[in-house]
């Protein structure tokens, strides 16, 4: 069962006049966009055309909703979270969470130190000549790749990192 047939029957009516909400300056300023008419005019013209408007706006809604859905995915990743756990958020498998989100957990890879300070996280990793870590602060500001020509000075790096990000 999903999330949404969870939900009472009026609290998903108020989703989806939210929604319908939210949606219609979009629809009015792509109809704009496309005809060259002012948004006041977004209810005059042929249905058809109203019609793939709102249709065209609910593309954007949906493209800008997956996009945010990886990230949410990739913070929660980033904080722990495995594809089993994901995929039951999801109503999906373990299996299908790792084909939607990739990158959304990571694995350490062998000689890894994990840091948690000031509520924020940090992977330090041995690479060939040097030590690299990526850290997620607790205001949620990423630092992807940083190198440290120590352990030590890498976790030195992480935790100056994460305190500076501190909430």
């Amino acid at each position: 069962m999903t999330f949404s047939e969870q939900l009472p029957a009026e609290e998903l009516t108020s989703l989806e006049s939210a929604l319908h909400e939210a949606l219609n300056p979009l629809a009015a300023a792509l109809r704009a966009h496309t005809t060259g008419q002012p948004e006041e005019h977004m209810w005059r013209g042929e249905p058809v055309d109203i019609a793939l408007s709102v249709l065209a706006a609910w593309k954007v809604v949906d493209q800008e909703v997956k996009r945010l859905t990886a990230v949410a995915a990739g913070t929660a990743g980033s904080y722990g979270a495995s594809y089993e756990q994901l995929g039951a958020v999801w109503g999906i498998t373990r299996q299908g969470a790792r084909k939607k989100w990739p990158d959304a957990v990571s694995r350490p890879t062998p000689g890894t130190t994990t840091l948690a300070l000031f509520g924020g996280h940090a992977e330090l990793s041995p690479s060939a000549d040097t030590w690299t870590w990526t850290a997620t602060a607790a205001d949620g500001t990423r630092n992807d790749r940083a190198a440290a020509p120590t352990k030590e000075e890498a976790a030195a790096l992480a935790g100056a990192f994460l305190k500076d990000h501190a909430r």
